[in-house]
Parts: C-alpha cells; sequence; structure tokens
C-alpha cells in the first residue's frame, strides 16, 4: 500500500490541478471570476477538506481498508469537477 504521504500528496496535486484548469480556463475564455469557475473551484477545496480529514482521523481499526476508500472517493470527486469543467468549454 502506498504511503499516507503520498495519499496526501495525490489529493493536493490531483485537486490542485483542477483549481489550476479553471483558471486556465477563464483565462482563455476572458471569463475572469466567472460564477461556474468559482463554483468548482469552490467544490474543489471543499473536497479538498473533507478528504484531508478523513486521512487524518484517528481511531481507524482497518486503515487499509480507510485509505483505500479515501482513494476512491478522491477518483469519484476528481472525476465530477473534471465533468463540471469539460462543461464549461
Amino acid at each position: 500500500m502506498a504511503s499516507i504521504r503520498d495519499l496526501k500528496k495525490d489529493i493536493n496535486f490531483v485537486l490542485g490541478d483542477i483549481i489550476e484548469a479553471v483558471y486556465q480556463w477563464e483565462a482563455a475564455t476572458d471569463n475572469s471570476n466567472s460564477e461556474e469557475g468559482s463554483s468548482i473551484i469552490d467544490k474543489s477545496i471543499q473536497a479538498f477538506d473533507e478528504l484531508m480529514g478523513k486521512v487524518h482521523q484517528q481511531g481507524i481499526e482497518d486503515k487499509k481498508t480507510h485509505f483505500k476508500s479515501i482513494r476512491s472517493e478522491l477518483e469519484e470527486k476528481a472525476t465530477t469537477l473534471i465533468g463540471d469543467l469539460n462543461k464549461l468549454s
């Protein structure tokens, strides 16, 4: 199993890349500070906070299953956010 540090990095990089893609879309289309982009950014930050909260949760008996569920939740949330980003184009 990958380390907890790698999981934290994955959460940070994936959601950070989505936020960066929103900024690039806004710059390319002259829609700076758009409501749609801000919504995606807010959802990304909320997902980050939720996932990091779960990573730092104490008292977990089956850590392997817990961290696998966090990784799969990251994939689901990222897929949803990317779908929302693709709708902007």
